[in-house]
């Protein structure tokens, strides 16, 4: 029994546990043998004397880490490191001590049971797991019991299955239930481990409760002038049950009003919707009553005796009364009248009436969006549409017209209806050519040759149809016309050549008939050119005459319209050459004067009292400038102020002034570039005639002698009289 070796586990003491001993049949005891040993834990967990082949655990061992190690042992020579037996293996399984509580994979359950369920009807099964060794004791043996959740629910022991333990459980009265199960091992005996876990219980619903109406008359109202479909209310029963066990249905099963209203589920609401199925009237009913059942749609068999699933209740809807707008005695009126009819004839009557009890009366008028033209008028009293208009079938075959009708007493009821009107036709329209033909004939034709076939057109449109017959106008020595009973006709020769020299163009009147009533016809001329033809047939050449006035313009007429024309011509011109004489007028009003560089202008100025002029003092003295004194020919973008440069003196030249004024601004960044107003004061040096200015002619005025203005000549004599007469007069 050496091969096997049994150690307890958890040991707690302060020494190595002992575990066993190896002993060799070679061992003599003085010390020559040396055991070894290998395998599982060999020299850390398990140590061996060498000399004495004592066994030891050198540290605490768990079995449910491990349950059994495997070891070699061997004893060999000391001095020759030689074994004196074969390598023999071992084990040590490690006994069991129930240092191991039940434990649940889950702390918390979740598990769910039809409410009503019987006694008995399982709900989960819980299982607890224990490490300890199943086979060594009862330390792994769990038993399982209830701590809490009686009496509602029970465990079996040995399996953990938890079942109810009350019948009829009402989920309406309760949901919700905690259930605390306890897992003990030894058996559940004194002294055993344990553990715990808890079950959350939720009771799921079933059909078991019927719908109920809370009320069992409801009172509705509608006005009369609701449309189909309209929602008129709302009925709900209400379910104690949840889900689709609370689904209900539902429907009209009895009452005067089921051809009138009809009832809808919907589905989120679990609502009746009772809407209006035909139109209402006030004057024929005021009062309606429904019978409405609630039926549960998922019914539970196991449950009918709890029933009937169903309940009803009356529904009393009162009708009230509007203003309603008239109504017509159609939905539509077609009235068809003849195109020829008088203007004022009266084509239809509509009918309309008032619903409502006071019968209002009606007055009719014509939506003029659908009449632009003005053709038809109604009467507004009576209806009558008639005509304002003559009609023209060629131009509209239908009019769609809507007629209003609308309550005297109260204008804004109205309503409206269309009025579709078909014009029918009268033949009064000729038929003319169907197209415009451009026919000629050949110089060296026979009689009887085709030269050209012709159909017409009629827009009129009689029942029979179609029918056209052609002719001529007057017997016609050159050409005839052969009807060919099918709408066309052939045009023929009837002499033998043609001479386009003599004669370059015929015109051939064509007269075009129907056969309605009354007859209709109209001529139509054919211009039929004579021109050379090659052997086939062909058309080489035609009249140059033909060719430049197929329309009959007359050469004199062209010659009276180029007249025209260059008169037009002749007025344009002279009105020019007259505004350009009238731009150039002389400027010079005096026929004396024939110079071209004096210009009159007719502004005598302000003389010495205007201050507002400009004054060659401000020229040379930029002092005496007014502060910010602006501009007035032109709106400065900004102000600036205004540099001071030293005075001018008396003698300084005025042409080197403004050099100097005129180089300073041109360097001066900040001075504004006005150039829209120049000042020159200054009229050069050495004039012969010297100053004619009376500036300062006060002081000077007895030293000048002004009689060499005579010599001047006739334009100088009025300044010589005025200035040399002075002289006589301050003598006398």
């Amino acid at each position: 029994m050496w091969n096997q070796f049994f150690l307890l586990e958890e040991y707690t003491g302060s020494d190595y546990q002992y575990v066993g001993k190896l002993h060799s049949d070679q061992d003599k005891g003085d010390g020559s043998l040396k055991y070894i040993l290998s395998g599982d834990g060999a020299g850390t967990l398990f140590i061996i004397d060498e000399k004495t082949g004592d066994i030891h655990a050198t540290r605490r061992i768990d079995r449910e880490e491990k349950a059994f190690y495997t070891l070699r042992a061997q004893a060999i020579n000391r001095r020759t490191l030689r074994p004196v037996e074969p390598e023999s293996e071992f084990v040590i399984k490690i006994h069991d001590i129930n240092d191991n509580e039940p434990t649940f994979p889950e702390e918390i359950y979740t598990a769910s049971v039809p409410e009503m369920s019987v006694v008995g009807t399982s709900v989960v099964q819980v299982t607890a797991t224990d490490a300890d060794d199943p086979s060594y004791g009862n330390s792994a043996r769990v038993i399982y019991s209830i701590l809490q959740g009686q009496p509602y629910f029970s465990v079996e022991p040995e399996t953990g299955i938890i079942r109810t333990a009350l019948p009829n459980m009402n989920r309406e009265n309760r949901e919700q239930y905690q259930v605390v199960i306890q897992a003990k091992d030894m058996g559940g005996q004194m002294g055993g481990l344990s553990g715990t876990t808890t079950v959350n219980i939720t009771l799921t619903d079933v059909n078991d409760n019927p719908p109920r109406f809370p009320q069992n008359t409801i009172h509705l109202r509608v006005l009369e002038s609701s449309p189909v479909g309209t929602a008129v209310g709302s009925v709900k029963a209400t379910d104690a049950d949840t889900g689709k066990n609370a689904e209900v249905e539902y429907r009209i099963i009895d009452g005067d009003g089921t051809d009138m209203f009809d009832i809808i589920t919907e589905k989120d609401t679990q609502e009746g919707i009772i809407t209006v199925k035909k139109p209402l009237d006030y004057e024929s009913r005021r009062l309606y009553t429904l019978k409405v059942e609630a039926e549960n749609t998922h019914v539970d068999p196991r449950f009918y005796y709890l029933g009937p699933f169903k309940d009803t209740t009356i529904v009393k809807i009162s009708i009230e009364d509007v203003d309603e707008p008239p109504v017509f005695s159609r939905s539509s009126y077609l009235f068809e009248v003849h195109e020829d009819i008088e203007v004022g004839t009266i084509i239809g009557t509509v009918m309309a009436r008032d619903p409502d009890s006071a019968s209002s009366p009606i007055r009719f008028s014509l939506d003029r969006h659908t009449d632009l033209d003005r053709i038809f008028n109604i009467h507004s009293g009576n209806g009558s549409l008639y005509t304002s208009k003559p009609l023209d079938r060629e131009l509209s075959q239908w009019h769609n017209l809507t007629v209003i009708a609308a309550e005297t007493n109260n204008p804004k009821e109205m309503t409206r209806v269309a009025v579709f009107v078909r014009i029918l036709d009268v033949n009064d329209n000729a038929p003319q050519f169907a197209v415009f033909y451009d026919t000629f004939v050949c110089e060296k034709a026979r009689p009887g040759q085709l030269i050209q076939t012709i159909s017409a057109v009629d827009k009129d449109d009689p029942l029979g149809g179609q029918k056209f017959f052609f002719s001529l106008a007057a017997v016609n020595p050159n050409f005839t016309v052969q009807d060919n009973e099918d709408n066309t006709a052939r045009i023929l020769t009837r002499k033998n050549g043609f001479n386009r020299h003599e004669i370059s163009t015929y015109l051939l009147p064509v007269v075009i008939s129907d056969n309605d009533y009354p007859i209709q016809s109209s001529t139509g001329t054919l211009t039929i050119r004579v021109c050379a033809c090659d052997s086939q047939g062909n058309m080489q050449s035609c009249s140059a005459e033909a060719q430049l006035l197929p329309a009959g313009l007359s050469t004199g007429a062209l010659i009276a319209i180029l007249l025209c024309i260059v008169i037009l011509l002749v007025i344009v011109v002279l009105f020019a050459a007259l505004k350009r004489q009238r731009k150039k007028e002389p400027l010079i009003l005096s026929k004396e004067d024939i110079r071209d560089n004096i210009v009159s202008y007719n502004d005598e100025g302000g003389g010495e009292e205007d201050t507002q002029a400009f004054d060659i003092g401000t020229l040379r003295n930029p002092a005496a400038m007014e502060e910010k004194k602006l501009r007035r020919d032109i709106m400065p973008e900004a102000l600036f102020i205004p540099r001071r440069t030293p005075t001018a003196p008396d003698n300084t030249d005025v042409r080197d002034f403004i050099a100097e004024r005129l180089k300073e601004h041109d360097l001066d960044p900040t001075a504004p570039p006005y150039d829209s107003l120049a000042t020159y004061a200054y009229e050069g040096n050495d004039s012969v005639a010297e100053s004619l200015s009376s500036l300062e002619s006060g002081t000077t005025e007895g030293d000048q002698n002004y009689d060499y203005l005579r010599e001047w000549g006739p334009r100088f004599n009025k300044l010589a009289e005025m200035y040399g007469g002075g002289d006589s007069d301050k003598d006398s």
